[in-house]
């Protein structure tokens, strides 16, 4: 082998054992004390800050989950808000070690982009937002209309492909801000919003005049949401895709975060090994026994979040649907934790 090709070898495997990618995410996270979370910069019920800093939501809650696993309290979390053109980018330079931003899992993303996708926490759709002045009940209705949405989503190809499937004629306006396209909205600068269905009705909240727009019918999309990691780190994926699963089981197996300190003297043998009381099913991954434990005490099981940011007893009101266990009629399905 000539020189000049041992020396590209070896300058290529320096730069792999450098990147974050190749990093032993774990190690990084307990030698900082916290874990960086990638967020949305701002998407009532999802991930948003007031106006002391306070970050509340359901993909802040999956943060608080995965900080709780690993590093035994809930608390230790820096919120890194990130627009949808730069949420990637900010993933693959190791900016942040996890990304929990209503992240739509596609095959391009999942295989070409450097990341993987731990698992679906929200199944969605892409739906309409009209004014109701507009006097339309269907989004086969909007022809001529113009669209509005946000940039580096799945919402621009999904929306040509519908309309060009309907024969109908269409503009659109991106912005790379949600902010900026609500804003859009909220002055008729276009006459339809369209996004994932859950963030239309977290939007049509901070309208001047919420009651003035619909949520039309048509879902035209799946957009299968789920918190994402950079490839390269076995373990760190298999704690973020468990964490997951554990929030999923916890209330398959009715522990809540009310009764969890009595659930560790139930009779059942899988809730007691579930919440480490008997055995450790988080040494394969180098956490504490009470990994789950710590995870459930923090932020409830996976339908305590759900209700608590988007469900009935939230301002959005959504209902469970298709995001009910599979036992419910829904699709969250978990493998067990044994």
């Amino acid at each position: 082998m000539k020189l000049t090709s041992v020396i590209a070898l070896l300058l290529a495997s320096a730069a792999f054992a450098a990147s974050p990618a190749s990093a032993d995410t774990l190690a990084t996270i307990k030698e900082r004390g916290k874990l960086n979370c990638g967020v949305s910069e701002g998407v009532l019920g999802f991930s948003n800050a007031d106006d002391k800093g306070v970050w509340t939501g359901f993909d802040v809650d999956f943060c608080k989950a995965v900080a709780a696993a690993v590093l035994g309290d809930p608390s230790k979390v820096t919120y890194v808000p990130l627009s949808t053109k730069a949420r990637f980018a900010a993933l693959q330079s190791g900016e942040v070690d996890l990304l929990s931003r209503q992240t739509t899992w596609t095959q391009s993303r999942d295989t070409g982009m450097g990341m993987r996708f731990v698992g679906t926490i929200y199944y969605d759709g892409q739906g309409f937002m009209v004014k109701k002045s507009v006097g339309v009940n269907s989004a086969k209705e909007l022809s001529g209309a113009t669209l509005c949405t946000e940039t580096g989503t799945t919402t621009e190809m999904n929306a040509a492909d519908f309309f060009k499937a309907n024969n109908i004629k269409y503009d659109i306006i991106s912005f790379e801000k949600a902010d900026q396209t609500i804003a859009a909205f909220n002055t008729d600068r276009c006459d339809v919003y369209t996004t994932d269905a859950s963030a239309l009705y977290a939007q049509r909240l901070v309208l001047t005049d919420p009651d003035s727009s619909l949520v039309l019918p048509e879902i035209i999309s799946k957009e299968p949401l789920g918190p994402a990691v950079r490839q390269g780190d076995d373990r760190w994926f298999g704690i973020v895709r468990w964490t997951l699963f554990a929030l999923i089981n916890a209330e398959e197996l009715g522990v809540t975060k009310d009764n969890i300190a009595a659930q560790l003297e139930s009779d059942n043998p899988e809730v007691r090994r579930f919440l480490g009381a008997e055995g450790n099913t988080g040494e394969s991954m180098g956490l504490d026994q009470k990994w789950v434990y710590n995870i459930v005490a923090a932020t409830g099981n996976y339908g305590e979040m759900f209700e608590r940011s988007l469900g009935k007893g939230s301002p959005l009101k959504i209902d469970r649907g298709i995001n009910a266990l599979w036992n419910a009629g829904g699709l969250m399905y978990a493998p067990p934790i044994r």
